[in-house]
């Protein structure tokens, strides 16, 4: 019993011995799981923020300005970075989420005078799954983005609205608020006049100019000595 006992002892202390050795081993090549999960998150977030204006398009080319950010992407990817016309690209690409997050930034002012301080970035996400099938309310919320579209400056009136906002309408008819919504968006945002529109739109992005030159860069027109500057309109 007692030659056992110790044999036991002894293949205890062995295996424990051989486990302390693995642990001490380091995990060379082993990817961080939370590094990587962290890169997928953040860029899933870059995606939604920045396509699908039109939630339902896969191929990101439905809208211009889908198609040029798309493009635009697409292309920076396939630039040196650090090179001139990395750069550039990186300043259209700001450029063009700027002008999202203007609109987003007008809805979320409502959202919270509403009442919707916690609520709000929730009912402003849209993911690019949205599918038009499970609105409750899709010709409600159709007519009053045409209203808010007509009657206000949340959107450029020489653009179509993106329809991605027909899904948080949607959502807003659901809870019951999307009437007053309006009426605070008619009372914050009141429709620009003919010179003031035109003035905003020369502040905005020249999406022709910006596809074309993007266009240019990725069938192979250098970059570091393009002396072009950047495609927001001047």
């Amino acid at each position: 019993m007692g030659s056992m006992f110790f044999k036991l002892c002894c293949c205890c202390c062995c295996a424990g011995d051989d486990d302390d050795d693995d642990e001490k081993q380091p995990l060379v090549g082993t990817p961080d799981p939370l590094e990587y999960f962290s890169r997928e998150v953040q860029k899933r977030r870059d995606e939604e923020a920045n396509l699908w204006s039109e939630p339902g398009d896969p191929s990101h080319s439905e809208r211009d300005d889908d198609r040029t950010l798309y493009a635009l992407l697409q292309a920076r990817n396939k630039t040196r970075m650090g090179s001139t016309g990395y750069r550039r690209l990186s300043v259209d690409i700001e450029a063009m989420r700027d002008t999202r997050r203007e609109v987003r930034d007008k809805w979320m002012t409502i959202l919270e005078n509403l009442g919707f301080m916690a609520e709000a970035d929730s009912l402003l996400t849209v993911s690019a799954g949205a599918s038009l099938d499970r609105m409750r309310n899709v010709a409600a919320a159709r007519s009053l983005l045409q209203t808010l579209h007509t009657q206000t400056s949340l959107f450029s009136s020489r653009e179509p609205p993106p329809e991605r906002y027909l899904f948080i309408l949607d959502r807003l008819l659901y809870l019951d608020i999307a009437e007053d919504f309006v009426t605070k968006a008619k009372r914050f945002f009141p429709p620009r006049d003919d010179s003031e529109e035109d003035e905003a739109n020369q502040l905005g992005i020249n999406l022709p100019l910006l596809l074309a030159r993007v266009e240019a860069t990725m069938n192979g027109a250098p970059d570091d000595d393009d002396s072009g500057g950047s495609l927001e309109k001047s």
